[in-house]
């Protein structure tokens, strides 16, 4: 018959799941009890995954079968966190958020900040609560486009509130860190502040939250697409056929990502003469209407080239809130219009289950036997970094 002790050493031979810890070594094993052939093994585990619970009854079991008969095993673990977001499944780690737009380009130098910095202060002008989350690392822009330059971020507890300006609430890694520094920094890094922008900043209920991407297709992207469930994408590009061919790029992400497209701007679409008020093409207008039909999408605005854009990024003061008569304020307050139709028609319907990571407990989804393992999953999961 076996004893306690015999128990005990059979179970230091059952790793934690993705551990090369037993469940001894960990402290997890609080009781053993024996009684005859049968025995009753008490566990207390960190994690509240079905998963962990299952290998290790698994485990068990195998470790003990030549010692006894009978097994009872009885786990403590924390409840699964609920899911309380707009989203039907999937994770959200900023719930109290109705909407999260993606703004993105395939390349830079198109106008991607100015046109998140104009549509979100234009659908604050037309009644929603509206954020500005300022994503791109390496280009933090939002702060002097938004007249926040110099500003100290006000911190409540171990979280930073947000700055509140032409009626949008505006948070930016340029506001956290001292200006013109460099950022040197691998996909591991961009991707833990990407999180820690949506988990430790007070963001209030908003309507939308429009966030301002890297350019380009890469971690920071796909970090943000499994930690919200974005409602959708946006594409800011130029006429010419160079950026058309990068725009491809960021929408067939937007595809696979299954992030609803909402639209295409298409910037330095034409240019207004600031004396006598003509619209001349000069880089190429309406190029970017036949990549809308191919994706299925609607072209949200042409902006031109106005000097009065220019100058209100440079000095803080949106073109659309201070000169709200110029062509381009105009023509942004209908794209923000389009936007928030197409926002509020695919709302209810925001997922982003089918792209969560599917790594075992334990295995970082860049390792190895995290690609493996994704790329063997039915879901067709996995980081996407392999």
């Amino acid at each position: 018959m076996a004893t306690v002790a015999d128990i005990k050493c059979a179970l230091e031979n059952v790793k934690y799941p993705g551990f090369a810890k037993s469940i001894m070594e960990f402290g997890f094993v609080k009781d053993v009890q024996t009684d005859g052939s049968a025995c009753i093994i008490a566990l207390e585990i960190t994690s509240s995954a079905q998963d962990v619970e299952a290998k290790l009854r698994e485990d068990i079991s195998e470790a003990l079968s030549g010692l006894v008969e009978n097994i009872s095993i009885n786990i403590k673990k924390p409840e699964a966190p609920k899911q309380q977001s707009n989203s039907t499944s999937g994770k959200n780690i900023a719930p109290h958020i109705k909407n999260f737009v993606m703004v993105s380009s395939g390349k830079g130098g198109v106008g991607k900040s100015t046109t998140t910095v104009n549509l979100a202060v234009a659908a604050a002008m037309q009644g929603k609560r509206v954020g500005i989350l300022d994503a791109d690392i390496y280009g933090p822009n939002i702060p002097r486009m938004m007249g926040l330059q110099g500003r100290e971020v006000e911190v409540i507890g171990n979280k930073a509130k947000p700055f509140r300006i032409y009626g949008v609430d505006v948070m930016s890694m340029g506001s956290l860190m001292q200006e013109g520094q460099a950022l040197i920094w691998r996909g591991a890094m961009i991707m833990k502040a990407i999180e820690q922008l949506l988990r430790d900043i007070l963001w209030e209920d908003l309507d939308i939250l429009f966030i301002d991407m890297p350019p380009g297709t890469g971690d920071a992207q796909l970090t943000l697409a499994q930690s919200v469930p974005v409602t959708c994408g946006i594409n800011v590009t130029t006429p010419q056929h160079v950026a058309l061919d990068d725009s491809r790029r960021s929408l067939d992400m937007f595809e696979k990502l299954h992030i609803p497209i909402g639209g295409i701007i298409e910037n330095m679409s034409g240019f207004i003469c600031p004396k006598c008020n003509e619209e001349s093409d000069i880089f190429g207008m309406g190029t970017c209407n036949e990549l809308a039909e191919q994706y299925n999408t609607q072209v949200l605005g042409h902006l031109p080239i106005e000097p009065a854009i220019r100058e209100g990024g440079d000095t803080g003061k949106p073109v659309v809130y201070f000169q709200p008569e110029s062509e381009s304020a105009k023509r942004y307050m209908q794209a923000a219009s389009k936007l928030i139709a197409y926002v509020d028609e695919v709302s209810d319907k925001a997922s982003n289950d089918s792209i969560q990571p599917t790594t075992p407990p334990g295995v970082s989804a860049c390792s190895t036997a995290g690609a493996s393992q994704a790329s063997s999953s039915k879901s067709g999961g996995g980081c996407g970094c392999h």
